[in-house]
């Protein structure tokens, strides 16, 4: 099972996807969202990601009940939703050159619509791909718009359950989209591992048949890697150019040495899986000779009796393997041996 993004194929047989989530840590100034297009490509992300919309596609320009942030223990606390959508929205006229510099780096560039106008708008830019946000898990006329433009769409499933994932993947297919990768997500900014139960990264996989990944809100890359070895193909994380720069999304973001890390343990890790092996690979063949075995230890004569005063367990393991140790002792050898002689069965009477 594998989907393809351009010329890149994801799979299991295929190291992780990882994303760099722009999001709103360009600050409002195209230099630095071009800066981070760069620092990404440099730090080995295979795309840089975009959200498309603006403060009036999102929501309604209201301090009405609900349309501020009242969570006191959100980033965004106190925020209108409107204004906070305002500061950290990609201006749609700097798309084109940021994808045009993703693209001289050889790296995919796509991004997340939040409404039918992002959709058409991202269309006539040609993206590889499209990516649906958590909170628009359960838009399901969403997803079957970008559906039918019969590109790749990656779906990240924060809060939704198996059945909210199951309306969202069924919608995508019935639409025509059958190249589906779900992301396991929680849609806390930033997340705790203990509340990110990449175990369900398997289960969703069986339970849909679609290649599962992560997008993750937990800080560093412990388990973003950890996910590789339940089957994660894509991951993907916010990213900045500097926390300490401030921004929108920036105390949870990935800065480019972290990321280049996650780009070499992540793939570390899927290499590692390998396939179930026993008995030692070919590559361990010349160990073999550090293992114990049975040798003479002090020099004996033609009928001497083995005892464990003249036989012993030690390395190298050119001798008998130590589990005969007790079926050599009392038995006669039938040549002289001198000490560090390796103990065979012809040696013995």
């Amino acid at each position: 099972m594998h989907i393809s993004i351009g010329n890149r194929t994801i799979g299991l047989s295929h190291r992780p996807y990882l994303i760099a989530e722009m999001s709103g840590n360009h600050n409002r100034s195209l230099g630095r969202a071009l800066q981070i297009v760069d620092a990404a490509a440099a730090a080995g992300a295979d795309a840089i990601k975009l959200q498309t919309y603006t403060a009036d596609t999102m929501t309604l320009n209201t301090r009405a009940p609900g349309f501020v942030i009242e969570d006191p223990n959100s980033l965004w606390a106190g925020r209108q939703l409107y204004d906070l959508y305002d500061e950290a929205h990609t201006p749609w006229d700097w798309h084109a050159p940021i994808m045009d510099r993703a693209a001289s780096y050889g790296m995919h560039c796509f991004s997340t619509p939040f409404d039918d106008t992002a959709v058409d708008f991202l269309e006539t830019l040609n993206v590889p791909a499209y990516k649906i946000a958590s909170f628009e898990c359960t838009d399901l006329p969403l997803i079957r718009k970008v559906a039918t433009t019969g590109k790749p769409m990656i779906i990240s499933t924060g809060m939704a359950t198996l059945a909210e994932i199951d309306d969202a993947v069924r919608a995508a297919r019935e639409a025509g989209c059958h190249q589906i990768v779900l992301l396991k997500c929680t849609s806390t900014y930033p997340a705790t591992p203990a509340n990110t139960n990449i175990t369900t990264i398997p289960n969703l996989r069986d339970a849909t048949g679609c290649l599962v990944g992560l997008s993750d809100h937990t800080m560093g890359c412990g388990v973003a890697v950890a996910s590789v070895a339940l089957g994660a193909v894509v991951i993907e994380k916010h990213f900045t150019l500097r926390r300490s720069d401030g921004g929108v999304d920036s105390t949870f973001s990935m800065e480019p040495e972290e990321f280049k890390l996650l780009r070499m343990e992540s793939e570390r890790a899927w290499q590692a899986l390998g396939s179930i092996c026993y008995g030692g690979s070919a590559a361990e063949e010349k160990s073999r000779v550090f293992r114990r075995s049975l040798y003479i230890s002090a020099d004996v004569r033609a009928g001497d009796r083995l005892t464990p005063e003249n036989v012993r367990i030690i390395r190298p393991g050119f001798g008998l393997p130590p589990k005969h140790y007790a079926a050599v002792l009392g038995k006669r050898v039938n040549c002289d041996a001198h000490a560090g002689t390796p103990l065979d069965w012809p040696l013995l009477s």
